[in-house]
């Protein structure tokens, strides 16, 4: 089967040739990887293919003006949110720093720079589906749509959660605004492609590893509206909708299902009410999931046997009728040792065989 083909059955609950797999990395593990394959740091088309990796986003370049002036020591995204690098044990990361919106009204909110959907090369997503179209395609990720976690990194988390309880109009347009242009992109981008995508990726992070985020009730308030708009513009162009969540999450799967939402992306299984089994035997016959194998587990602490172990027992529960995809919960991290990363991969290829 092409990827294509692979994921689609899988989706659709029906049988592939083999679970689909996907491959999310950090940096210093994505180079460990290609550094042990020999191959050059910019080829992640070779690793894709070594790994047997069946999905691909398609993102178009940004090509506007730089919207925040540049501050030493810091990267700042299209959006103004701040990151500095963090060094630890294991290398660094660019942690989110400054918060230039903590504090900010009404007023300061909707003269905050953010890009236009103009501001993005449409004219090249024909191009890149064509050639990679031996993929399942995606448009969006885990920052589509999504609202406490990036509204937290200019804002902070608390004060988000603070904003969602008291109604902040700061916050709540923030948030609008943010939607506004990415739900005008993806539009712009899906329409280019001419039917060659085949999902769109959404996001959010509505759980803690012990608990909902936020109640129900909040959530069905400001976020589940929210991502309404994006879950009917993909059913517009006749595709389906992965959602990402991070943490104890399980609580709003209802709510997607009765939104339209059919595939659930990360799925932390050591978090509440997140094991494969619970998932797969209260929900398995209503969604597919694409995540699982934990990136805090044993791929970063245990061995490489551990490590095939859990690869095995996930596929064992979750394969079963299909709906399925192969995927760590988030990017590998920079902890991860390289030999348990190979095993991963090895392994799902190996045990993830239909026939």
């Amino acid at each position: 089967m092409t990827s294509r083909e692979r994921v689609r059955r899988a989706f659709a609950h029906d049988i592939p040739d083999r679970v689909p797999i996907d491959y999310l990395a950090n940096p210093d593990i994505d180079r460990r990887l290609k550094q042990h394959f020999g191959i050059p740091p910019g080829d992640d088309e070779a690793l894709r293919q070594i790994l047997h990796v069946d999905f691909l986003e398609i993102i178009p370049p940004y090509t506007g003006p730089q919207l925040h002036p540049p501050v030493a020591d810091r990267k700042i995204d299209l959006w103004g949110i701040r990151t500095r690098w963090i060094e630890h044990s294991d290398g660094g990361y660019w942690d989110y720093c400054d918060f230039p919106l903590r504090e900010a009204e009404l007023e300061a909110v909707e003269l905050w720079p953010m890009p236009s959907p103009d501001d993005f090369d449409y004219d090249t997503v024909r191009d890149l589906c064509r050639t990679y179209r031996h993929y399942y395609l995606m448009v969006g990720n885990p920052g589509a749509g999504d609202m406490i976690n990036t509204a937290g990194m200019i804002r902070t988390p608390e004060q988000v959660l603070v904003d969602l309880m008291t109604d902040e109009p700061a916050c709540l347009r923030f948030m609008d605004r943010k939607n506004e242009v990415q739900l005008k992109m993806l539009e712009r981008t899906l329409e280019a492609a001419r039917g060659e995508i085949d999902m769109l990726w959404l996001g959010e992070d509505l759980g803690t590893q012990r608990a909902p985020m936020i109640s129900i009730d909040l959530f069905r308030k400001h976020i589940r509206p929210r991502h309404q708009p994006f879950v009917d513009l993909a059913k517009h162009f006749g595709i389906p909708v992965m959602i990402h969540s991070c943490g104890s999450s399980s609580w709003a799967f209802e709510d997607f299902i009765e939104m339209g939402i059919t595939v659930v992306d990360t799925l932390q299984p050591e978090a509440l009410n997140m094991a494969p089994g619970y998932l797969k035997r209260k929900y398995g016959d209503r969604l597919s999931f694409h995540g699982c194998i934990s990136t805090a587990g044993v791929v970063a602490t245990g061995t490489v046997e551990d490590t095939r172990t859990v690869v095995r027992q996930t596929l064992q529960t979750m394969m079963p009728g299909g709906g399925y995809a192969f995927s760590p919960t988030h990017m590998l991290q920079d902890n991860t040792p390289t030999e348990n990363a190979l095993a991963m991969y090895e392994e799902a290829l190996k045990a993830g065989k239909y026939r």
